[in-house]
C-alpha cells in the first residue's frame, strides 16, 4: 500500500478502560478497512487527539480520570467536523439521551452488536466523505428544490440552519409547532439532508390509525397471527429500516403504545406481532405534534420517559403570521402547481395585500387552501380580494381599532369574538339565536380542526355523530 493511499483511510480512536472491548472494537474495525487508534483513559484519548485527525470518536461513559461526557463536549467545541459516538451501559438510555443532547453523533449499548456499531461507523463516514456521483446528484437535486421550506423570511432562514446543523446527527428530533405550518415539511428536509437521504422516508399518522391495529402496523406481523394475517407484513420500523421514521401528531398515541415504542426506539429492535425473536432496525426518530407535550406528560396523557426520549433535540417552526414576509413566495409556488401550461394563474396586488394582512389561524395549509378555492372562482385567470373569500378580521383593522382605542390586539380580537354572542333586545327569536351561536361555535371549531371532524367533536365535547347531525341540520360547508 503506497503512503497516499494510507492517508486517505479513515481513522477511528476508540476510548474504553476495558481491554476485551478495545480489542474486540479494534478488530472489528480493522476488519471494515479503517484505521484504529485506542486509548484507554481520557488523558490518553486528548493526547491522540491533539496529535491526529479522527473520522470519528467512539468512547465509553465511564472511564478512569472522567467522564465520557467530558470528552463529548470538547469533541464537540474544538473539533467541530468530528463526529462522535458514545457507548452505553445496557439499560442507561439517560446517558444516551444526555450525550445526544450534548451533540453525541449516535450511541451504541453494551453488548455491543457488531452489526449496529458497523451501521454507526458508516453513517460517520459518509458524512466526512460524500461519493462524487451522489453529491452531484444531491446537487442537481438541490437545484431543482432548494428547500422544501419556502420563503426568505429571518424566520424560516433560522429554521433551516437549525435543520442543517441537526441533520448531521442521529439523535431524535421533536417538530414542534401550529397546525398547517409545515412540520412534516421540514421533517423531510431533516431526512434530505441526513446520510439518510438515500434510504427510506416513512411518515406516520399517529391519530388515524385504530388502536387495536397499532402494534401490527408500527412493528409488522407474522402469517396467521390473528384473523386475516394471510401472510407475514412488515411494519413501518421495517419499512423505514436505514432511514427515517415520522410520527406525526405522536401525542395522540395511546399509553399502551406508548410503551411498546419506548423499548422499540431504546433497544433499536422490533418484535412482530405472532414472532418469537426480535429483530434489529436502524431507524432515526423525528416527531411532530401541535400540542404541548410537556402538558401532556403532566396531565398523564403521555409517558415521561418517552417525552425525553424523543424530546432530545426540538425544532419549532414559526407560524405564518409571524412570517407574512414570505406569502408572495409561497403563493408563486402554490398556484404554479395549481396552474396548466394552458391556464396559468395570476394574484392581483390588492389580493396578495389582503393575504398579507389576514392572520391565518390555519397558517401555511390555511393559504394553499384559500387560493384553491379562489383558483376556482377567478375570473380571467386572476384571483382578486373578493376571491380570496377570507375569514375574520384582518390585521391591518384590528391594528387601526387599536390605535384608536389604545387596547391590546389580544383583547380586542376576544371583544370581537364576544360580539356574536350579545344578546338582542326582546322580543327576538330564541331558536334563530342558538342556531347563530351553535353554527359560529361549530365553525369555529372545524377552523382550529382544519376541517377534520373527529378532532371538532372533541374539541366541542360531543360525538362524532353528534356532530356531523348538527353539521347537516345547520347546513354547514367544508371549504371546497
Amino acid at each position: 500500500m503506497s503512503q497516499h493511499e494510507a492517508q486517505n483511510i479513515p481513522r477511528i480512536l476508540v476510548v474504553d478502560d476495558e481491554a476485551h472491548l478495545r480489542e474486540l472494537l479494534e478488530i472489528t474495525l480493522i476488519k471494515m478497512g479503517l484505521d484504529v487508534d485506542c486509548a484507554e483513559s481520557l488523558t490518553a484519548a486528548r493526547a491522540c487527539l491533539s496529535k491526529s485527525s479522527y473520522a470519528l470518536v467512539l468512547t465509553d461513559m465511564r472511564l478512569p480520570d472522567g467522564s465520557g461526557m467530558e470528552l463529548v463536549q470538547e469533541v464537540c467545541n474544538l473539533y467541530k467536523n468530528t463526529p462522535i459516538a458514545v457507548i452505553t451501559a445496557f439499560g442507561s438510555a439517560d446517558n444516551a439521551v444526555v450525550a445526544l443532547k450534548a451533540g453525541a453523533f449516535d450511541y451504541v449499548s453494551k453488548p455491543v452488536a457488531l452489526d449496529q456499531l458497523r451501521k454507526l461507523v458508516r453513517s460517520a463516514l459518509q458524512m466526512n466523505e460524500v461519493p462524487i456521483e451522489k453529491a452531484v446528484e444531491i446537487s442537481q437535486a438541490v437545484q431543482v428544490n432548494p428547500s422544501f421550506l419556502i420563503g426568505e423570511s429571518p424566520e424560516i432562514q433560522h429554521v433551516r440552519a437549525q435543520i442543517t446543523r441537526l441533520a448531521r446527527s442521529m439523535a431524535p428530533v421533536i417538530i414542534t409547532g401550529e397546525s398547517g405550518s409545515g412540520k412534516e415539511l421540514a421533517a423531510r428536509e431533516i431526512h434530505r439532508n441526513s446520510v439518510r437521504a438515500s434510504k427510506p422516508f416513512i411518515a406516520v399518522n399517529c391519530g388515524a390509525i385504530p388502536e387495536a391495529l397499532m402494534e401490527a402496523e408500527f412493528f409488522g406481523y407474522r402469517k396467521g397471527a390473528f384473523t386475516g394475517a394471510a401472510d407475514d407484513r412488515d411494519g413501518f420500523f421495517q419499512a423505514a429500516n436505514g432511514g427515517t421514521l415520522m410520527l406525526d401528531e405522536v401525542a395522540d398515541l395511546p399509553l399502551a403504545m406508548q410503551v411498546k415504542l419506548l423499548r422499540a426506539i431504546q433497544e433499536r429492535r422490533v418484535r412482530k406481532v405472532g414472532a418469537t425473536t426480535e429483530e434489529p432496525v436502524d431507524v432515526r426518530i423525528v416527531s411532530a405534534t401541535h400540542q404541548n407535550l410537556a402538558d401532556c406528560v403532566s396531565s398523564g396523557k403521555f409517558r415521561q420517559d418517552l417525552y425525553y426520549r424523543l424530546n432530545v433535540i426540538e425544532l419549532n417552526l414559526p407560524p405564518l403570521r409571524e412570517r407574512l414576509g414570505d406569502i408572495l413566495e409561497l403563493s408563486r409556488v402554490i398556484l404554479l402547481r395549481l396552474a396548466t401550461p394552458d391556464y396559468p394563474i395570476t394574484l392581483h396586488e390588492t389580493a396578495l395585500e389582503a393575504l398579507q394582512e389576514y392572520d391565518f389561524p390555519g397558517n401555511v395549509r390555511e393559504l394553499e387552501n384559500i387560493l384553491e378555492r379562489a383558483v376556482a372562482f377567478a375570473n380571467d385567470a386572476c384571483i382578486e380580494v373578493s376571491d380570496l373569500a377570507l375569514r375574520g378580521q384582518r390585521r391591518s383593522a384590528i391594528s387601526a381599532q387599536s390605535a384608536s382605542n389604545h387596547g391590546d390586539v389580544p383583547a380586542l380580537i376576544a371583544q370581537e369574538s364576544a360580539n356574536a354572542f350579545l344578546v338582542p333586545e326582546l322580543p327576538f327569536s330564541l331558536p334563530d339565536y342558538l342556531e347563530r351561536i351553535e353554527k359560529e361555535l361549530i365553525g369555529r371549531a372545524l377552523v382550529k380542526a382544519r376541517y377534520n371532524r373527529t378532532h371538532a367533536a372533541e374539541l366541542l365535547g360531543v360525538s362524532f355523530r353528534q356532530l356531523r347531525y348538527q353539521i347537516q341540520k345547520l347546513k354547514i360547508h367544508d371549504p371546497e
